[in-house]
């Protein structure tokens, strides 16, 4: 039911006398609030509530469940053990993991009543990218262990939402493969898992550029892997196994340095790149590096300490993504959530302050808004949402995220998601 129908519920049918002089009041009422208003939110994501109600008129439901805290339960249904295990997994006791949902329970909305939030608009420009909404789309490597579309599958329906994707390194896809299915007016950003071979590095971050991706996400937190009990339990690495390698196995760079091409000597390959991108720890001087070979903003991924993020901000970078990778690399680690109030204060007048890890609904996405955060990476959900229906899975998560988000938003009592601040949270000022 949209929120126009529920006004006029809620009023009731009227008598006819004085419904003109009542329709020019509200006519000349509602002018002064529109002019006072934002415009809706162009793509309509609350209508996504509105098509479910009406198609369950002709018997049809959803493709799965809207309740996207329950997708990873269902999601073992659609997946290999290994696959599921890599997926869902983090390191150690899951600590982490743990935490960054624990986070967001402790934190609470406060709604407030008799805002004008009938109307609302969540558009915004991260970076130089306009956004429909403070979303985007985590990069999830080896995406293809959940579908065989993979990658291909997600840009095209975070595309057909308008929503960016960030390409990971590990992609099961080429860099041009995804950008073709992205179309050419979508926006897309590049993660970088860092080679510490630099001709290569080079050779990925040209060929990212040329095939529009805008803005370098660098991920610093997964320099090696961390002690993983679900993968290691079923001796599972699908890069290994030559999965997730699209990227250096179809780089120029990579290539020229084999006997023998990816497709002919697949183990050679494997033995030479999992060494190249894992393994090395670069440190803060070699971002000056990175800058020289990219033009466009660079943001730094896995940035939990205030003092990382003054020092990402010294050394001239436009961004970070306050993250613990979803609790997939340090066991016990800090909740990203809690991390993030301490980092916006520190550097949030210097460079964007993004935000992951732990985000299954519209409310978390408001959370980490309120505390700070400019926009929302959202990763696990809309993998799950791939191992469920491929694109139109990922889509359907996407809808059900957004249309979250915008009725959640409307309902605390905002507008814009630049009205959110930590006075909207319980013990916020």
């Amino acid at each position: 039911m949209s929120e126009a129908s529920e006004t006029s519920e809620a009023a009731g049918p009227g008598a006819e006398a004085g419904a003109e002089a009542e329709a020019a009041a509200g006519a000349a009422a509602g002018t002064a609030a529109e002019a006072a208003a934002p415009a809706p939110s162009a793509p309509g994501f609350a209508n996504y509530q509105n098509d479910i109600y009406l198609n369950g008129l002709d018997g049809q439901l959803p493709p799965f469940t809207t309740d996207l805290t329950l997708l990873g339960a269902s999601a073992r249904e659609h997946l290999d053990p290994g696959a599921f295990g890599y997926l869902a997994g983090a390191a150690g006791s899951g600590a982490t993991h743990r935490a960054n949902r624990e986070a967001f329970d402790r934190h609470r909305l406060v709604p407030r009543m008799l805002r004008g939030a009938t109307q609302r608009d969540l558009t915004t420009t991260v970076l130089g990218t306009r956004m429909p909404a403070p979303v985007l789309l985590a990069p999830v490597g080896v995406q293809s262990i959940i579908h065989p579309d993979g990658e291909l599958a997600t840009a095209r329906a975070a595309a057909s939402l308008g929503v960016p994707i960030v390409l990971s390194t590990a992609s099961s896809h080429t860099i041009e493969e995804v950008a073709e299915a992205s179309g050419p007016d979508s926006a897309r950003w590049f993660q970088l898992y860092w080679p510490n071979d630099d001709d290569v590095c080079v050779s990925i971050l040209e060929r990212a550029r040329r095939a529009g991706f805008t803005t370098l996400v660098v991920t610093l937190d997964t320099w090696t892997l961390a002690w993983r009990p679900q993968d290691l339990d079923q001796s599972y690495l699908p890069f290994i196994r030559g999965i997730g390698t699209a990227v250096p196995f179809s780089d120029p760079a990579f290539r020229s340095a084999l006997e023998k091409p990816p497709e002919d000597d697949v183990i050679s390959a494997v033995l030479r790149w999992v060494p190249m991108f894992t393994g090395t720890d670069h440190s803060w001087d070699q971002l000056a590096f990175l800058r020289e070979h990219w033009d466009g903003p660079i943001v730094l991924k896995g940035v939990l300490h205030p003092d990382d993020a003054r020092k990402a901000a010294d050394a001239g970078m436009d961004g970070i993504v306050v993250s613990n990778h979803g609790g997939r690399q340090v066991d016990g680690a800090i909740a990203s959530l809690d991390a993030l109030p301490g980092i916006v204060e520190a550097v949030g007048d210097r460079l964007e302050v993004l935000f992951d890890s732990g985000v299954r609904t519209g409310s978390d996405v408001l959370k980490a808004l309120a505390l700070g955060a400019r926009a929302v990476l959202v990763g696990r959900p809309y993998a799950y949402g791939l191992a469920h229906g491929g694109e139109d899975g990922v889509r359907h998560v996407l809808r059900s995220l957004l249309a979250d988000l915008d009725l959640t938003l409307g309902l605390s009592g905002h507008r814009t998601p630049a009205e959110l601040s930590a006075g909207s949270l319980q013990g916020g000022v």
